[in-house]
């Protein structure tokens, strides 16, 4: 027979009672309200989305065809599994790191993306001020809805870099490079991946124009976020980093300006031209980027586009390892796509990357709230690489290696 418990009962006192009544702060703000309650790129992505028009939202969230290859680029940060050491001091982490020569705060930076004023009016000025604040690099695209000499001016402390896509009429792509080095960007990047547009099917269905077009369908979409229109129509209209306009669709405009015939030889013409940092991002297989080093590459950053280009290519983080052993000291590995997470980030750092690069996750962020909404990108990132590195054991970023990350189902959900 079990005795039955007799629990002694008595009146909660007010003290009691006030200890337990814990109200949130109030914040009067609604942005910072909204964005201070946004825990991951996730929830930013959920914001972005209720406060943007479908074609841009798109845009951004999109990839090309099936979206396979942006779909297995995050599923492979998903598989990795961690291998955490333990009974370290993990008191003070620093996550800084070396890259290019100088020193970075955070171990990723700001990846170039197009017609970005789209997406949301603060544009290119959000992502250059909230990255100089952080002390991480920003890439201004080739593509992007601020000029060169506009960056530099509102973010004169920051690391600016500028991405070239190399025109049909080469002088005018160089006459680019120029202007950035009299602004003062060290780094030039030469994304090589894009000698035709890919197939964005969503941009497609949307109709996504640059201008946006207003039809009856983006004018009903429009209705519940007014926010954003005011914005778009009450600022200056988008004017680009490298034209004064465009009308008609991001496909077309991206074959009717993009080389097709762009070589090895190319890069190292461009070599001779620019002094400053060279990197060259959209490498897909080994052989490329040992040639591409052997060409004057100083850095070469492994990405698929953000999935936008060629449906089922390669997975930068599974090809990573393979790279880092070719290339050796000759130059730096960075690697992009599908990094939504500081997780992520550490999970690439520790499979060899000298740096990571996002794109999305900055986007979704200025989405959700302009720079505010930015800052909260870094911050959410930030976060998680601490975090992620005190449950590995690792203090400093140069600790983090291949025997932290194990990759499990690389190729196979069995």
């Amino acid at each position: 027979m079990v005795s039955r418990v007799k629990v002694k009962r008595r009146v909660p006192s007010p003290r009691d009672l006030a200890q337990l009544l814990r109200f949130r702060k109030i914040i009067l703000s609604p942005k910072t309200r909204r964005l201070s309650r946004a825990l991951t790129i996730y929830d930013l992505r959920k914001i972005a989305q209720r406060r943007t028009p479908k074609a841009p939202f798109d845009y951004t969230d999109g990839g090309a065809d099936s979206e396979s290859s942006l779909t297995r680029a995050r599923a492979a940060y998903e598989k990795i599994e961690f291998q955490p050491k333990v009974l370290l001091n993990v008191k003070e982490i620093d996550i800084s790191t070396q890259m290019l020569g100088k020193k970075m705060l955070m171990p990723f930076g700001i990846a170039p993306t197009g017609f970005t004023r789209m997406m949301q009016t603060e544009g290119e000025y959000a992502g250059a001020c909230a990255a100089a604040d952080a002390g991480i690099p920003f890439t201004l695209s080739t593509m992007g809805t601020r000029s060169i000499e506009d960056v530099a001016r509102v973010a004169p402390t920051g690391r600016n870099w500028f991405q070239l896509y190399m025109w049909k009429d080469r002088d005018r792509s160089m006459a680019l490079v120029d202007r950035a080095k009299a602004a003062g960007f060290d780094t030039l990047v030469l994304t090589v991946d894009v000698p035709v547009a890919g197939a964005r099917l969503r941009d497609v269905r949307n109709g996504m124009t640059i201008p946006p077009s207003l039809t009856s369908r983006t004018i009903l979409n429009a209705i519940p976020r007014p926010a954003w229109w005011f914005n778009f129509l009450t600022t200056d209209p988008l004017k680009f980093a490298s034209l004064d306009s465009w009308n008609g669709t991001v496909a077309e405009l991206l074959d009717s300006m993009f080389d097709p015939t762009v070589t090895y030889d190319d890069l190292k013409w461009i070599r001779q031209q620019w002094k400053g940092n060279l990197v060259v991002k959209g490498i897909q297989n080994v052989d490329d980027a040992v040639k591409s080093i052997e060409s004057g590459a100083d850095a070469i950053i492994l990405s698929n586009h953000g999935g936008r280009q060629l449906d089922r290519a390669p997975v930068p983080l599974h090809l990573l390892p393979e790279v880092v052993k070719a290339v050796g000291n000759k130059a730096e590995v960075h690697v992009d796509t599908g990094i939504m997470h500081g997780a992520d980030i550490v999970a690439a750092i520790a499979s060899g990357a000298k740096f990571t690069w996002i794109g999305r996750a900055y986007l979704y962020g200025l989405m959700a709230g302009g720079k505010p909404g930015v800052d909260r990108t870094l911050e959410i990132l930030s976060t998680q690489i601490v975090r992620t590195m005190k449950l590995l054991g690792a203090r400093t970023i140069s600790e983090l290696n291949p025997d932290h990350v194990r990759f499990i189902a690389r190729y196979s959900d069995k």
